[in-house]
């Protein structure tokens, strides 16, 4: 399905990251892990190992544009091209809105939103001259999340983030589609997903209250109409999809994997 392309991921060490670039690897594409863990870490050479043969890891703080710039030109010298950019990286930030200070608020937006705004900056060219290339052009796949669709109390800059990203997607869309450069840009939205960013929130509630955590996590799969909550690679398989031919007639697009959460 991939074979012959090349795709970055972002926040590709863990949960959907990590999901989304095995896949991709295991569908024939050659894969760049990007993440903040520095090189030589044993996380990286372990999961680098799994990847296969070909596969490459670059350490890449989103919100830094130095970062972005350096990715381009180490994307440029050894490929010559990019056909897959998939922004995933994030974090998260939680709270009473009168209890979040001003600089989690920032480092929110600068990992979520100017992350995305950055790889989509430094990269259009790139991925402009790949699509050109192929048929169904280059793709750019937004990792958004259902709170950028709906509201739910005490996650208000997570929300906001998110959201961002959405909009940001439809007008990237459609400048491109104006400027006839051949790149599909699309998000995905995800509901509550079984990954290490999850287990730390339910480790907090840990450790205020013992159980807390288990509480929670029963709470999410009982609020969610499926039942359950996800697996990263059910959403990596959204991801997947967008990011391939079989997308071909989606840009702008937004697809939820979120257990029915946005249709109650």
């Amino acid at each position: 399905m991939f074979e012959g392309r090349i795709a970055l991921v972002t926040g590709g060490l863990r949960g959907i990251g990590a999901a989304t670039a095995t896949m991709l690897a295991e569908r024939g594409a050659t894969v760049i892990v990007g993440d903040i863990v520095p090189q030589e870490d044993p996380e990286v050479t372990d999961f680098l190992a799994s990847l296969g043969a070909g596969a490459n890891y670059l350490t890449l703080d989103v919100a830094d544009e130095a970062h972005w710039i350096a990715a381009r030109e180490f994307i440029a010298e050894e490929f010559g091209r990019l056909d897959v950019l998939v922004n995933n990286a994030g974090v998260d930030c939680v709270g009473p809105v009168e209890s979040i200070e001003i600089d989690a608020w920032r480092r929110m937006m600068a990992v979520n939103s100017d992350g995305v705004f950055l790889g989509t900056k430094h990269l259009t060219r790139l991925l402009s001259a790949a699509g050109a290339k192929s048929p169904c052009g280059a793709a750019i796949v937004n990792v958004s999340s259902m709170l950028g669709m709906v509201g739910m109390a005490d996650v208000s800059p997570y929300s906001a983030s998110k959201g961002a990203v959405r909009a940001f997607t439809k007008a990237i869309a459609a400048e491109f589609n104006a400027k006839k450069q051949p790149i599909r840009v699309n998000s995905v939205h995800p509901g509550f997903v079984h990954t290490p960013m999850l287990e730390r929130g339910m480790q907090a509630a840990d450790a205020g209250e013992s159980g807390a955590g288990a509480a929670m996590l029963a709470g999410l799969e009982a609020a969610t109409p499926i039942g359950r909550i996800a697996r990263p690679a059910e959403v990596a398989e959204a991801i997947c999809f967008l990011a391939s031919d079989a997308a071909s007639f989606c840009t702008g697009s937004e697809l939820t994997v979120d257990g029915g959460w946005t249709a109650q």
